[in-house]
């Protein structure tokens, strides 16, 4: 992705140093459609490589980084002892064997258990038999293992309002890893993302971690998207809510797009055709050679330049 208020800045300065103000509303929209020209769209892994290994778990993280993914998206909950981990669902049932280690808990919420009860559940034979006694992973063991793979991270906050502050939470676990402060990360792309469905929620993180990308996810009204890119960074809605027409009106506003959850190469190559700037699939690898196809039709590009790091 790329850094916005380090654009603004930039073109900021080179008015002042002309004396120009109005050079800023224009250098800024077209120095980022030239550099959204040179790069591709970039590659997540939706929930790990969820196509081939359990969704959320350590498993899922080594497979989409063996398949090359540049980002893996993941989902932060809250345990009833105050634990982040890694789960999509509000509930354990679908994706661990919950109902079998504690019959008499239903309907399993994960804020019911503990952390020490949760990691009692096997989060992947649901899956396949192959990756029985896989467990559901803590926030801190999924930055640990990103890390090892020098794999980016898009971050979603899950129903933040079953767990009241779990902002502050994440914004200290990541302020205590500092490795993922730092903005330049594979692919030249973010190292770290935020986002979610929860408007107010992403925005509170956004406070608490302003040098780090913020994205809403779900399609925002048109007549909103400049109210909202006072403080967001991208837009990512489901790719059947979205076409090109859109796409410009958010890259207009100076947001971007990644859009969800895409497992067909054919709506793939729709998605990229539209300009959208990133691609969320279960399948990284399809995702990836389609991307490849489309950059060699494209002819050669330019290869992502280094940028320099803003402050936390």
């Amino acid at each position: 992705m790329i850094r916005r208020l380090g654009i603004v800045s930039v073109a900021t300065m080179l008015a002042l140093a002309t004396g120009g103000g109005s050079a800023v509303a224009a250098a800024v929209p077209e120095t980022l459609e030239r550099q959204r020209a040179h790069r591709p769209v970039l590659d997540v892994a939706h929930r790990g490589a969820s196509g081939y290994a359990p969704e959320n778990t350590l498993a899922a993280i080594d497979k989409a980084a063996s398949l090359g993914a540049t980002t893996v998206e993941l989902d932060i909950q809250r345990t009833k002892d105050h634990k982040l981990v890694v789960i999509h669902d509000t509930t354990l049932r679908r994706t661990t064997d919950v109902a079998k280690v504690f019959p008499d808990r239903a309907p399993y919420n994960v804020g019911d258990f503990t952390l020490r009860e949760i990691k009692r559940l096997d989060a992947g034979s649901w899956f396949d038999r192959s990756f029985a006694g896989e467990k559901v992973p803590t926030l801190q063991e999924a930055l640990d293992r990103l890390r090892r793979h020098r794999v980016n991270f898009l971050l979603e906050i899950k129903a933040p309002v079953l767990y009241p502050g779990i902002e502050d939470q994440i914004a200290q676990t990541i302020k205590s890893n500092p490795y993922w402060l730092v903005p330049d990360g594979r692919g030249g792309y973010e190292k770290l993302v935020i986002q979610s469905f929860d408007r107010d929620s992403a925005r509170r993180s956004k406070e608490r971690l302003r040098s780090i990308p913020h994205g809403i996810l779900g399609r925002v009204a048109e007549n909103d998207l400049a109210r909202y890119s006072s403080w967001a960074d991208q837009i990512n809605p489901n790719h059947t809510t979205i076409d090109a027409a859109y796409v410009r009106r958010v890259h207009a506003a100076g947001m971007e797009v990644h859009t969800y959850t895409i497992n067909e190469p054919g709506d793939m190559r729709r998605a990229i055709a539209m300009g959208v700037d990133g691609i969320i699939s279960d399948y990284p690898d399809r995702l990836r050679q389609v991307i490849r196809e489309q950059r060699s039709d494209r002819g050669p590009q330019e290869e992502p330049r280094e940028r320099t790091p803003l402050l936390p």
